[in-house]
């Protein structure tokens, strides 16, 4: 059978490829316990081997090179934030993920290593600034090509179209944890705060209502369109003009798909009942979802709209 286009032979592809380590797991669980549904494993548990085989290509570099994975994050995060006047403590916290204590630690090790320089903050005693060192800068430039390389040829496997479809995927579900706020520009404000769906149906079945998987209203701007909607908090969106609701990229996408009509038709869930309502989008028309950002690794993993 012939396959013409880039997406044909990524789909065949993906049709012959062999059976893995996860196949036969859920293989054997499907024998064993048919009442219970393993899809979701198909996923996560080839998120997890996937990392571990990953982490122990990417470890063989930075030992290599005397570090490890953690400082590695650190020299890279410095060189890339760092405009010379060094950078807080706090903004190492935020952008690493990390507690105070835990990059108090890390910073003590790496100082001893010569590797990055401490030193009090002129404009705040409670306060410490982080800086490379000499020896720092110097080990970056050279391991960092080494580290992309490695990376490169970790994903050799898979070619130009299906890591730009991987990369977009895990970038919509990622943005699910982290979270989204529109830009300071935006021209459109919908006057909603939404919780994920993993969130929305946790904190459904935490209350004895049954899961429903869509985005849960924490919170209406008084007089903004959701609110002139008649949207409440505790609502869960799950469509929109007849798209599926299961992530903010969905309701971005059922904006643009609507703009030309100025009114977002919704169907959402009060409590076990589902209703409908009608949303006018101003000028919607103006909106790009691809402008939204995630606030933070450290952020709430809710997306304001």
């Amino acid at each position: 059978m012939a396959h013409n286009g880039g997406n044909d032979t990524t789909h065949h592809a993906l049709h012959c490829t062999p059976r893995d380590s996860v196949d036969a797991l859920l293989a054997s669980w499907r024998q064993r316990r048919s009442d219970l549904d393993f899809g979701p494993v198909a996923v996560v548990a080839r998120l997890a081997r996937i990392r571990a085989h990953i982490d122990a290509e990417l470890d063989g570099v930075f030992t290599a090179y005397g570090l490890t994975a953690p400082s590695f994050g650190v020299l890279v995060t410095l060189a890339r934030v760092d405009d010379g006047g060094g950078v807080s403590q706090r903004r190492l916290m935020d952008e690493l993920g990390l507690t105070s204590g835990t990059i108090s630690v890390r910073m003590d090790r790496l100082v001893a290593q010569g590797l990055v320089d401490r030193r009090a903050d002129p404009g705040s005693a409670r306060n410490t600034l982080i800086s490379l060192a000499p020896r720092g800068r110097e080990l970056f430039e050279r391991v960092v090509p080494a580290h992309l390389n490695n990376e490169r040829r970790l994903l050799s496997g898979l070619n130009d179209e299906e890591l730009e479809l991987l990369a977009a995927l895990l970038r919509k579900l990622l943005v699910e944890f982290e979270g989204s706020r529109p830009p300071a520009e935006a021209t459109i404000e919908l006057g909603l705060t939404l919780a994920p769906a993993h969130v929305a149906v946790a904190l459904r079945e935490a209350v004895g209502l049954p899961a429903v998987a869509g985005l849960l209203v924490r919170g209406v701007v008084d007089g903004g369109p959701a609110d002139a909607a008649g949207f409440r908090t505790g609502d869960v969106l799950v469509a929109a003009g007849g798209r599926e609701l299961r992530s903010v990229a969905d309701v971005y996408a059922a904006i643009d798909q609507a703009a030309a009509d100025g009114r977002l038709r919704l169907k959402f869930v009060r409590g076990t009942q589902p209703q409908r309502a009608t949303m006018s989008l101003g000028k919607a028309a103006d909106s790009d979802g691809t402008l939204a950002a995630t606030a933070g690794r450290s952020a709430t993993g809710e997306h304001r709209l």
